[in-house]
């Protein structure tokens, strides 16, 4: 490699816990940052020491020294923002969801081609260390042939940004739905949803979803394994969990009840106590300390971290990634069909429960 990828990272919320990261890859370098807030804006690139900094992303994406971006705007301005680098000639990583429509799904994956440019949604859950311990388990035969598996992402968006309000819970089902499909090898193929329970009239108003809850249980193409999903987003009472449950033959990984209460495994019948090792070791030692710490002190701390525990130490792990699937010239671990799948599946299970049920086949996004 004669020179490093040159990135800018767009939305400065959670999007700033991956400026140290960039700063300290050996493979890249950040030279701009994006926000709509230019106080915000100068805040940020001073105390990084940003030399370049947008509050135009048109221009940013006009900019020939920028080779890729990385968006962590507000989900309604995933798909619009995503096509716009890809038709610019830039390669993409994006905070999930890809998109809300499948309309925006397919225009993704079509602008991806067309440009011949990565495409990567940094999906966190198939980085944490839970989900690296467990995949290991897996494939070195602790686990044995996987028979179930269940996700569960319940969290309580008072206080968010307002555009999260009353958003239907399937919306935002990736962090439950990567696990289980990763780990099932395959993606879905279609989809079944109940939703359950009301929230207010007031946040029903908002994107005509009436649900607290919504339930859905997926096919996995190729595979005899079925997989369960559980989202709320509002109105439910329950500590933030963002958790996955495998079913095997020989052994069953159970994801902790509470925060700290410890993961368990069933060998056989017998539980037992799991530590899950952090998997730094995997990463290169100029970012490997990223997998325990942020940026941000306990007084200036993301939601991210105040809820979730910062993900489960897979923000670098995303980055290295991101950055090695282009030096690479490979399709990164979550690409854009893979991301749309996975995206697809909460868009079709929301309008499975708005249809009482009905089961919904989703798009085949491969071809």
């Amino acid at each position: 490699m004669t020179k490093p990828l040159r990135i800018a990272l767009v939305g400065l919320g959670f999007g700033a816990e991956f400026i140290p990261i960039y700063q300290a890859h050996p493979n890249t370098e950040l030279v701009a940052v994006a926000q709509r807030d230019s106080e915000r804006l100068r805040q940020v690139a001073d105390r990084f020491g940003v030399p370049k900094r947008y509050s135009d992303y048109a221009r940013l994406l006009a900019d020939p020294d920028i080779d890729a971006v990385h968006i962590n705007t507000p989900i309604p301005l995933h798909a619009e923002q995503t096509v716009a680098a890809l038709e610019a000639g830039k390669h993409v990583a994006c905070t999930v969801p890809m998109a809300t429509i499948l309309e925006d799904c397919r225009a993704i994956v079509a602008a991806a081609r067309r440009a011949g440019r990565t495409y990567m949604m940094m999906e966190t859950a198939v980085y944490t260390r839970e989900f690296l311990h467990v995949r290991d388990m897996v494939e070195d035969g602790t686990i044995g042939r996987i028979q179930f598996l269940r996700g569960a992402h319940h969290q309580e968006m008072t206080g968010w940004p307002g555009y999260w309000e009353g958003l239907p819970p399937m919306y935002y089902a990736t962090h439950a739905v990567a696990p289980v499909l990763a780990l099932a090898g395959g993606l879905a193929d279609s989809v079944t949803c109940l939703g359950s329970g009301r929230v207010s009239d007031e946040l029903a108003s908002r994107y005509g979803s009436p649900f607290a809850v919504e339930t859905a249980l997926m096919t996995v193409g190729g595979s005899p394994v079925r997989a369960e999903v559980a989202r709320s987003l509002f109105e439910t009472a329950r500590e933030y969990v963002e958790s996955f449950t495998v079913f095997g033959d020989r052994a069953t990984f159970e994801w902790e009840q509470t925060a700290g209460a410890g993961h368990v495994l069933h060998v056989g019948e017998q539980p037992q106590r799991l530590t899950v090792p952090d998997f730094a070791h995997l990463l290169p030692p100029e970012i490997a300390r990223f997998t325990m710490r942020g940026v941000y002190d306990e007084d200036n701390q993301h939601l991210s971290f105040a809820q979730g525990d910062g993900h489960g130490g897979s923000h670098p792990h995303l980055a290295h990634e991101f950055v090695q699937s282009i030096l690479e010239d490979r399709p990164p671990a979550v690409g854009v069909t893979t991301a749309a799948n996975w995206t697809a599946v909460g868009i079709c299970a929301h309008e499975s429960a708005l249809r009482d049920g009905a089961r919904i086949d989703i798009p085949d996004f491969t071809g």
